[in-house]
């Protein structure tokens, strides 16, 4: 019997890059972008597309999914001024945050699509029904750390759904790899090492892909897993 390929030398096949960037906010465990901005009364874009960040943004390209211990440069908030004739009424439009939970249910490997479900977020609840592709996509504080999605409540296709937001490592990093199988499917626990279970679940993902069958975290591996993952 041949031998399975060794792990090759990769970000995610050596355990991860670890933390980028050299801004004096230090990420935290479950804070994201979004998250940050609110907390200093900033947009996420004002943030992410500060020069300061540059190397970061190059290095994680997604805002949502940071690693605990990046780090971020957070700009001083401007005053803006605005024009307007005086002794009359104007009406100002605060620009809003973008937090949306946006996510794809599936049963067996097939989407649970036109079902309906109740997500409890930061003690509010939302009931909505999924589309026809199973997705949901709800707008939810922009510093909220965890949820409680409960597909199909009460009938016979429940399930039950603790969704912990903000926790995503990227990919390049081997929670963020093992969470991101586990998620859809390829059950994998987020150990942090690249163990036999990881290389299992690999090789089962890549089989189902028609990715070359190494069990190794390759560059295709990984951009075909946050594909199917979403982020």
């Amino acid at each position: 019997m041949p031998e399975r390929e060794q792990p090759g030398t990769t970000a995610a096949e050596d355990g991860g890059q670890g933390p980028v960037g050299d801004g004096e906010h230090v990420v935290r465990q479950g804070e994201c972008l979004t998250s940050i901005a609110a907390a200093h009364g900033l947009h996420p874009d004002t943030i992410w597309n500060d020069a300061a960040n540059a190397a970061l943004k190059r290095e994680r390209k997604d805002p949502s999914v940071l690693l605990p211990g990046d780090r971020l440069h957070v700009p001083e908030r401007r005053l803006r001024q605005e024009s307007g004739a005086t002794e009359q009424r104007h009406r100002f439009r605060r620009k809003g945050l973008p937090a949306r939970l946006i996510l794809t249910v599936r049963q067996a490997g097939q989407p649970r699509a036109d079902t309906p479900y109740v997500l409890a977020v930061d003690g509010r609840t939302r009931e909505g029904t999924t589309d026809g592709e199973g997705q949901l996509d709800e707008p939810i504080p922009a510093g909220a750390r965890a949820a409680r999605l409960v597909v199909d409540p009460g009938g016979e296709g429940e399930q039950v759904f603790e969704l912990d937001l903000g926790g995503l490592d990227p990919v390049t990093e081997a929670a963020g790899l093992q969470k991101r199988l586990d998620n859809l499917g390829f059950t994998c626990e987020p150990t942090g090492e690249l163990d036999e279970q990881t290389a299992a679940a690999l090789l089962a993902f890549q089989k189902e892909h028609d990715l070359e069958p190494t069990g190794n975290a390759d560059a295709k591996t990984r951009d075909k897993l946050v594909q199917e993952h979403g982020s």
